[in-house]
């Protein structure tokens, strides 16, 4: 048992990583869905959150979709045909492509790049932002030049060195899909992110900053690109007075009724990103003397703070072994590590995670190429030593207070 297990204090209610917070116009949209019988994938609702969002970011078009995995999936297989041409009888966009991805995120960034036949090549992270490090990918492509798609995500919702990163691009040629599942609402140089990339998807899932239950949104400035995108996501049928198709469709359009829940939900999100923006800052304010730093977010970027994450330092860390599915540590005096801290606020009913594992080491991808320009691994160190903690809006600051002081135990 850890330090501090003896007479804990126990939250009657979990107290969540990020759950939804609902306000109540929600349900008066779902409703209406209901009550006009507009239950499938077109309805008023739809065609609100396509403008709300087109509003609020600053793009030309966007197109609402069942997953941000399925928005991500057809941005990668539209940037595969418009680089590669298109492919016919059900061969990916990408078959015997290289792509270049970030490698410190999760796995639906890049496993569209797999649906489409490519070959993920993973990026090493930067300590700055946590995001793909522009060192490694100049390096990757001096190694692979013949690359010409980027696949970068902005991590817990602090956006990547998108300037650099797109000059890169330029460079070679090369074409940049937008994994801002995390960072809707965050901005790179006064720019919202979404409008960095050629393409971009945003993710509506239950523990986003704004959530539908499920869902996702496609977002182009490119009308041709929206109109194609959203043929795909419903079954790529033609103009016909029948069920006509020439290209390889999906089940991917969002419902009335998800959309319903969105509807209700863009209004707040700038009070959400002020609620965990608050999140983040009396976290950094309480463990300013401790041996660890909060996820980092550059002078140029304005972050959501979608997830309030921490980073012990490496003196400050006990031992800790991990294997393919299991933890454990060894307590020492004056350390911590992930483990133990994700353990004692288990105790008290808080929940925790450990940062995303790096794809470069998941057992899937082990013989992916992997494309570093640091000394060191800093995808692997940042997964070794960090951790996200409850970041949930509706934490009220007695609940952080305890949680604080969870974590400070560790270290004693």
């Amino acid at each position: 048992m850890f330090r501090h297990s003896e007479n804990v204090e126990i939250f009657d209610n979990k107290v969540w990583l990020s759950s939804p917070t609902m306000h109540g116009d929600e349900y008066k949209y779902m409703a209406e869905a209901y009550e006009t019988n507009w239950m499938s994938t077109v309805g008023k609702n739809i065609d609100s959150v396509e403008e709300s969002i087109c509003k609020y970011i600053g793009c030309n078009y966007s197109v609402v979709l069942s997953t941000g995995t399925s928005a991500l999936h057809l941005a990668i297989k539209l940037a595969g045909e418009r680089l590669y041409g298109k492919t016919v009888n059900g061969r990916g966009s990408l078959c015997g492509h290289k792509v270049f991805c970030s490698d410190l995120t999760f796995a639906a960034t890049l496993n569209p790049v797999v649906y489409e036949g490519g070959e993920p090549v993973f990026i090493d992270t930067e300590y700055d932002s946590w995001n793909m490090d522009p060192a490694s990918l100049r390096k990757a492509f001096a190694e692979f030049p013949e690359v010409k798609l980027i696949v970068v995500v902005h991590l817990y919702g602090t956006p990547s060195r998108m300037n650099e990163i797109r000059a890169i691009a330029d460079e070679h040629g090369a074409l940049i899909v937008e994994d801002a599942a995390e960072s809707l609402g965050s901005t790179y140089e006064g720019v919202q992110t979404g409008l960095f990339g050629d393409y971009a998807a945003i993710s509506f899932n239950g523990n986003k900053i704004i959530t539908g239950s499920s869902g996702g949104a496609f977002l182009t400035n490119n009308e041709a690109d929206a109109a194609k995108v959203r043929k795909w996501s419903t079954q790529s049928r033609e103009n016909a007075p029948w069920y006509q198709h020439e290209d390889l469709g999906y089940n991917y359009r969002m419902s009335n009724v998800v959309a319903g829940v969105i509807r209700g939900q863009m209004p707040y999100l700038d009070e959400h990103i002020r609620q965990k923006t608050n999140v983040f800052e009396r976290y950094s304010e309480a463990f300013n003397d401790l041996p660890v730093t909060m996820n980092p977010v550059p002078s140029n970027c304005v972050a959501n703070h979608w997830l309030s994450c921490l980073l012990i330092d490496k003196d400050a860390m006990c031992k800790q072994e991990r294997t393919a599915t299991e933890a454990t540590y060894v307590e020492e005096e004056g350390k911590s590590c992930p483990t133990e801290i994700l353990k004692a606020l288990m105790s008290i009913n808080a929940e925790g995670r450990p940062i995303w594992k790096p794809m470069h080491i998941q057992p899937i991808f082990v013989e992916n190429s992997f494309v570093s320009a640091n000394s060191v691994d800093v995808s692997a160190d940042i997964f070794e030593r960090g951790l996200c903690l409850p970041s949930d809006n509706k934490m009220t600051p007695e609940q952080q207070d305890r949680i604080i002081e969870i974590v400070r135990s560790c270290f004693e």
